[in-house]
């Protein structure tokens, strides 16, 4: 059962997602300026300082133009997580709708989108030397260990949880070991909305947001990704933090250790970039969309209701 937070009449959110490179910062600027909209991001990436070219962050002058908020707001250093992400999330569209303006969310980290759309739970707290354990457990015992052993306990999480994703694995496996109940009927009980979401899917065909984004790797890289990746490392900002692994930043990195030339650096990147934008395609098919639109390679936008 999913809780309301509040009023039962809950208030309809404009919601536009995507993959990766399809154009929804541009389409969210656009919509925001017709309707009057501040724009909720809901990347997970975008959230840090001094990341801005490999984040595809929108530049200042967009953002004069057009109110935008949970960018720029932790160090590369700090923690930030779904639950953070959530809470101010919220609270950013509730002072948008307090002012009298449109909250438009917008973004393609699954999570996050999944953090609104279905609400999240408040589990058991962080065991870090449980978590050591499990870890430990995959490493002497083969990849695909701690997947099995979930998928022997709570086989529906197991299927939304891939194998190699032994963050969300742990983390399951740990609720259960520390409630004695699983992830899944946790999420069924206590997953709680504040809003309803009109969803807008921003969509390409497959060949053409490719194009696209191995374009926009080198666009990237001409505005000074490189030199944006050596200034974060210079100022203490290494591979070792969570926000320097995303894809964009460990590629620049392994680049700057001398473990890629250019070239393989930026092959590396486009084809991360592009199995992240098909993980993202799969993932976003869950979603009860209102609107499709339709976008070609040059940016041209064709509606689909």
């Amino acid at each position: 059962m999913i809780r309301n937070e509040g009023n039962v009449d809950k208030k309809t959110i404009r919601m536009i997602i995507g993959p990766t490179g399809v154009g929804k910062s541009a389409f969210a600027l656009d919509l925001a300026s017709k309707i009057g909209g501040e724009i909720v991001s809901a990347d997970s990436m975008q959230v840090y300082k001094y990341m801005d070219i490999g984040t595809a962050k929108p530049g200042l002058e967009e953002q004069k133009m057009i109110p935008h908020h949970l960018i720029d707001i932790v160090y590369p250093d700090e923690e930030y997580n779904v639950y953070r992400f959530r809470k101010d999330a919220l609270q950013a569209v509730k002072d948008i709708l307090g002012r009298g303006k449109e909250a438009i969310v917008v973004g393609g980290s699954g999570l996050y989108i999944e953090a609104l759309i279905r609400g999240i739970f408040e589990g058991p707290s962080r065991d870090e030397k449980l978590r050591k354990e499990l870890k430990g457990e995959e490493e002497q015992k083969g990849k695909g260990y701690l997947w099995k052993k979930l998928n022997e306990i709570d086989p529906i999480s197991a299927r939304r949880i891939h194998p190699n994703d032994i963050k969300r694995l742990i983390r399951a496996l740990e609720v259960y070991m520390k409630s004695g109940k699983k992830l899944t009927d946790f999420l069924t009980e206590n997953m709680v909305t504040a809003y309803n979401y009109d969803i807008i899917y921003l969509h390409m065909d497959r060949n053409a947001l490719y194009e696209r984004i191995n374009m926009r790797v080198d666009e990237m890289v001409k505005k000074g990704l490189i030199e944006e990746v050596r200034s974060l490392i210079i100022m203490g900002y290494n591979e070792s933090f969570q926000s320097m692994k995303a894809i964009g930043y460990k590629e620049v990195v392994a680049y700057l250790k001398g473990i890629y030339d250019k070239r393989e650096m930026l092959d590396v990147l486009k084809r991360n970039t592009r199995r992240l934008a098909k993980r993202q395609i799969c993932w976003f098919k869950r979603y009860p969309v209102k609107k499709v639109v339709n976008i070609d390679l040059k940016g041209k936008m064709h509606f689909v209701f």
